[in-house]
C-alpha cells in the first residue's frame, strides 16, 4: 500500500482544518498512558511529532484536589497542543479540576470513561460509566459550564457481554447532548471482572467497523478511533473512515513511528526530524529537569525505542538502562550512548 499517496490526496486542504481552527486537527494522537505518558516522554514525542496531540497520563480529581497540583500538571510550552486526561465521576470535582486544567493552560481537557481496572472502578469511574450514560452527561455539562477549552471522552465500545452496537451509539448520544463534540472510541469492550488491564487491550475482539459506522450516523461529530493501531499504513485506512487515529503503546516502544505523522497526515513539507537532532534536544531538556530534582533515570527509561530496529539500537537500551552509569549520570551520558550506537552500527 502506498501510505503516502493515499494520504496526501487533499492532506494539504485538510491539513490545518478540524475543530479548533487555531491548532492541529486531532488526526493523530498518542493515547494516555498510565505511567507513560508523563511529560518527560511527552516533551520526547514532541521532538518527533510537531503536530500529533499528546495527552497526559489519567490524574485523578482526588490527586488534583488533595494533592500536589503542579507535579501532576506542569508540562513543557512545548508540548502544545496537549490535553489533560481526568478520572473522576462527581460533576462539581471534574469542573473544578478543567479550571485548573485552563489555568494551567492545557488546550484540552478529557474525561477517561475507558480504564478497567479494578482500582479505577472502586474509584466508581473509568469504563464502568459507560453503564451511567447520564451521569457523564452531566459531568461533561459541569465542565463545560467551567472551561472554554475542549471537554472530551474516551471510551468503550461497551461493557461485559452488552457488545450490540446501539448501547454504543445510545451511549454517544446521550453524553453528546451536553455539548460533547469529541469522542476518542477504543474499539473494544471493557471486561470489569476477570481481566487484567493488559489483557483488556488484547482479549476482547477489536471492532472499527462499530466507529466507522457512529462516524457515519453522526457526521456532526469529532469520532477517532484507537485500539491495535501499529503502522502507518493502518492508520492511512483508518482515516478514510473516521476523523483522527490515536495510538498508544506502538508510539512509545516504536517511536520513530510518529516521524512520518507531520507529512503524511497532516500535509507538512517541512523537513522531518532526525534521530541525532532529537538526541540534541533532549540534551538541554535533561540538564533543565536535573535542575527540578528529576533524575536521568525518570528520562531515559522513555527513550529507549528511539533507534527501534536499527543497527546499534542495543548499545542505546544498554547504555541508557544500565544502572551504574544512570546513577548520578547527568546529560552527557545521552551523547555518550548516541556514539555507542553509531560505533555498534558500523561494528
Amino acid at each position: 500500500m502506498n501510505v503516502n499517496k493515499t494520504i496526501r490526496n487533499g492532506a494539504e486542504t485538510r491539513a490545518n482544518q478540524g475543530f479548533q481552527a487555531n491548532k492541529p486537527s486531532r488526526r493523530m494522537s498518542v493515547a494516555p498512558m498510565l505511567d507513560w505518558t508523563d511529560r518527560h516522554y511527552r516533551y520526547f514525542a514532541r521532538q518527533i511529532t510537531r503536530h500529533a496531540w499528546l495527552y497526559t497520563e489519567m490524574v485523578t480529581t482526588g490527586a488534583l484536589l488533595n494533592g500536589d497540583v503542579a507535579r501532576h500538571l506542569r508540562f513543557d510550552e512545548a508540548e502544545h497542543p496537549i490535553a489533560l486526561q481526568l478520572g473522576g465521576s462527581e460533576p462539581a470535582e471534574l469542573a473544578a479540576c478543567a479550571k485548573l486544567a485552563a489555568e494551567w493552560g492545557y488546550d484540552e481537557v478529557n474525561l477517561n470513561v475507558g480504564c478497567p481496572s479494578e482500582r479505577v472502578q472502586k474509584g466508581a469511574f473509568g469504563a464502568c460509566l459507560m453503564a451511567e450514560p447520564q451521569l457523564v452527561s452531566d459531568c461533561v455539562k459541569a465542565m463545560r459550564d467551567a472551561v472554554d477549552i475542549d471537554v472530551t471522552v474516551k471510551h468503550r465500545i461497551g461493557i461485559d457481554q452488552i457488545e450490540h452496537y446501539d448501547y454504543l451509539r445510545e451511549f454517544v448520544d446521550t453524553v453528546a447532548e451536553a455539548g460533547c463534540h469529541t469522542f476518542i472510541v477504543h474499539a473494544r469492550n471493557a471486561i470489569l471482572k476477570g481481566l487484567s488491564p493488559k489483557e483488556n487491550r488484547e482479549i476482547p475482539p477489536l471492532k472499527y467497523d462499530y466507529v466507522y459506522r457512529l462516524k457515519r450516523e453522526r457526521p456532526d461529530l469529532e469520532i477517532l478511533i484507537n485500539g491495535g493501531v501499529k503502522t502507518n499504513a493502518e492508520i492511512a485506512e483508518h482515516l478514510k473512515h473516521v476523523d483522527g487515529v490515536m495510538v498508544g503503546r506502538e508510539a512509545y516502544h516504536n517511536p520513530w513511528l510518529m516521524a512520518e505523522w507531520d507529512a503524511l497526515f497532516y500535509g507538512d513539507e517541512s523537513a522531518g526530524p532526525e534521530r541525532a537532532a532529537v538526541v540534541d534536544a533532549m540534551m538541554p531538556y535533561v540538564t533543565a529537569r536535573l535542575g527540578d530534582g528529576s533524575n536521568v533515570r525518570h528520562i531515559a527509561r522513555h527513550i529507549l525505542g528511539l533507534f527501534q530496529g536499527l543497527p546499534g539500537a542495543r548499545n542505546w537500551r544498554r547504555m541508557l538502562s544500565d544502572s551504574k552509569l544512570l546513577d548520578g549520570a547527568d546529560a552527557g551520558l545521552l551523547r555518550q550512548a548516541y556514539e555507542a550506537t553509531l560505533a555498534g552500527r558500523r561494528g
